[in-house]
């Protein structure tokens, strides 16, 4: 285990850096704009293609969840909008780079509260739609299902075939479950906020100290470069990448404890034998409990699995 804390006249010079101060300007109004983040109960979100390009610029992956309206369970090609980890939020807070859109003023949740019974209300009505359809649909199911017997037949049977369409069209009942719902991956309206300098200090609710100790390791990881996604599947914290994770295989898988916080050797085993699976180290990370609020180092332990002795 290791521990580690051209020749030109005067003129034309001046047109060209002319020229470059301006790109250099716009590409500094760039980077220095807040993205638009939406807060979906306590999920931060990211619904802007152009806010998207500006955290990605700044280190900040996230996870795309959007998908197209009609394959809601698809697992490939997801889009907006970009779900943001906690410690993600958090970082883009401090660094003054996010604006959390108020959703207490009344005007605004006047606007919401429309904006949501406009949505019942167009659900409701392509309910109505769609129940329509699926009676439709299952009355020709049904004569398809009879059209044999009813060449066979006489009248009789013409006359049982509309016995059966009656019965159906009264005992017919659509579930809600079964509707077609259109998701939205894009949200208008976020212009508004972005000179709001109001807001751009997240008071983001990481009062325990496991949220304390897993941002205060993100912050310094991040600070020393690394691209950083969340490790569930891994069973750690943080999956760690040497560049763009379109680019590189994770390194490193993150585990945050404390240096107070005492594991069991068979915990300490199974991630060590998960890292070895996976072929990535394990960092046992722990930030200095003086450190906690201000921006102190943080002990790395690493450990890989050699076998049983």
């Amino acid at each position: 285990m290791e521990r580690s804390g051209g020749h030109g006249s005067n003129e034309e010079r001046a047109v060209e850096e002319g020229k470059g101060g301006e790109e250099g300007d716009e590409e500094e109004d760039e980077c220095s704009s807040a993205v638009g983040v939406s807060l979906c109960d306590s999920t931060p979100l990211l619904f802007r293609a152009a806010d998207l390009k500006v955290v990605r610029g700044l280190g900040v992956v996230g996870t795309l969840v959007g998908s197209l309206p009609r394959q809601p369970r698809q697992n490939s090609r997801l889009g907006r909008p970009l779900l943001l980890q906690h410690e993600e939020t958090r970082l883009l807070g401090e660094m003054g780079r996010a604006v959390v859109l108020p959703t207490g003023h009344k005007e605004e949740e006047v606007k919401r509260r429309r904006s949501v019974e406009l949505y019942e209300e167009q659900q409701e009505r392509s309910y109505e739609e769609q129940s329509v359809l699926a009676l439709e649909d299952r009355k020709k199911a049904l004569l398809t299902a009879l059209k044999d017997r009813q060449q066979g037949e006489g009248s009789g049977s013409q006359q049982a075939v509309e016995e059966r369409l009656s019965s159906l069209e009264q005992s017919f009942t659509f579930s809600r479950s079964a509707m077609s719902v259109q998701l939205n991956t894009a949200r208008a309206g976020l212009d508004h906020w972005r000179d709001d300098r109001d807001y751009l200090k997240i008071c983001w609710p990481a009062s325990d100290q496991m949220s304390e100790t897993r941002y205060q390791v993100f912050r310094d990881l991040r600070g020393r470069g690394f691209f950083l996604t969340s490790a569930g599947k891994f069973g750690g914290d943080f999956l760690v990448y040497p560049g763009d994770p379109l680019r590189f295989h994770a390194h490193f898988i993150v585990v945050c404890v404390r240096l107070d916080e005492s594991l069991s050797l068979c915990d300490i085993l199974s991630v060590a034998r998960l890292g070895s699976n996976v072929k990535k180290t394990v960092l046992l990370c722990s930030p200095r409990p003086e450190d906690v609020d201000g921006k102190g180092h943080v002990l790395y332990t690493s450990l890989q699995w050699s076998g049983m002795v």
